[in-house]
């Protein structure tokens, strides 16, 4: 099918080609939890499959053969292979660039024809990271259940009921998060505390909180009495960030709310990063998807390009939240 202008079409395919790399960077450099995960290494492409895995190790006190033991005393040598897989579904998400014959045809030189394409692009890839950046914070079910896994799943306010990568909450204890209610603007460094202490495993400990704006607040009010030191990892990438030192740990306290908040004012996620992932398809990470498409009925071409992935988790008992 021939368009208003087919030099054209092949300027709009190398563009969107060439700008896939700097949208996938854009959306880790412009995230907090995704900037962690990604100095971390924590950015992990998958090949295929129709979910995506994450290999867990558990504890489960009907197979546990280990034990002291005296002497002769027969040993119990049942199978205990306590180690498994969460599952997790590949959410997919897309934006359009549109071009009309007219505009083509008004644009004809190569020159003018990027100029019109790089605003059209900054409009879409604005949307398309703020829509993934803002499902980060949501429970899954969003869109018809069709928006990605995010903290509001992977750490749930009763994480005693309903089912995460595939695992009944209600069955499995080491698949609950931990939560510590009651934050108050009079006790928030007390709380923050409580809440970190349940999160300790030996080394093992958050080391980024994502508080929203109320939560937030409380605890800037909580420092006023004395000096405020952004985190030298937070606080340089450019994030409203400050450093928690209690029970023994210390961790980032970062922002989430501000201009289109999607995290509940009054909640403050404790992550123990090590374990939670950012798992795109290294075959859809911002790159355009299909070939040429025009419209049957109108002189006008259209270009997607396109994520799927999800966030996984890989123990969710080391993760927390702390709620008013």
């Amino acid at each position: 099918m021939a368009f208003a202008n087919s030099a054209i079409t092949d300027i709009i395919a190398t563009t969107i080609q060439s700008r896939s790399g700097e949208l996938a960077d854009n959306l880790t450099q412009n995230n907090a939890i995704l900037q962690r995960l990604n100095s971390k290494g924590n950015v992990r492409p998958f090949s295929g499959g129709n979910v995506i895995l994450e290999e867990i190790m558990y504890n489960d006190p009907n197979t546990n053969n280990a034990n002291s033991y005296s002497g002769y005393e027969v040993l119990n040598i049942a199978p205990d292979s306590p180690i498994s897989a969460a599952q997790f579904k590949i959410a997919q998400y897309a934006a359009a660039v549109t071009m009309s014959g007219l505009e083509m045809l008004q644009n004809s030189s190569k020159e003018a024809i990027i100029d019109l394409l790089d605003g059209r692009m900054q409009v879409s890839e604005a949307r398309l990271l703020n829509r993934i950046s803002g499902d980060l914070y949501g429970d899954g079910t969003g869109n018809g259940g069709k928006n990605i896994d995010g903290l509001a799943a992977a750490v749930a306010t009763s994480p005693s009921t309903g089912t995460y990568g595939g695992i009944n909450r209600a069955n499995w204890s080491f698949w609950r998060n931990q939560v510590t209610t009651g934050l108050l603007s009079t006790n928030t460094l007390a709380k923050m505390t409580e809440a970190a202490i349940k999160q300790v495993r030996g080394t093992d400990k958050a080391d980024l909180y994502i508080a929203g704006n109320t939560a937030y607040q409380y605890f800037v009010g909580a420092l006023q009495a004395i000096q405020r030191i952004t985190t030298e990892e937070s606080g340089a990438a450019g994030f409203a960030s400050l450093k928690f030192y209690g029970g023994g740990t210390s961790a980032d306290v970062v922002l989430g709310g501000g201009i289109g908040q999607q995290e509940n004012d009054n909640y403050m996620y404790l992550l123990n990063t090590n374990y939670i992932f950012f798992r795109p398809h290294k075959e859809r990470n911002f790159v355009p998807i299909g070939g040429e498409r025009q419209a049957i009925n109108q002189d006008a071409i259209v270009k997607l390009y396109g994520w799927a992935g999800n966030l996984t988790t890989s123990n969710a008992q080391l993760q927390g939240i702390l709620t008013t």
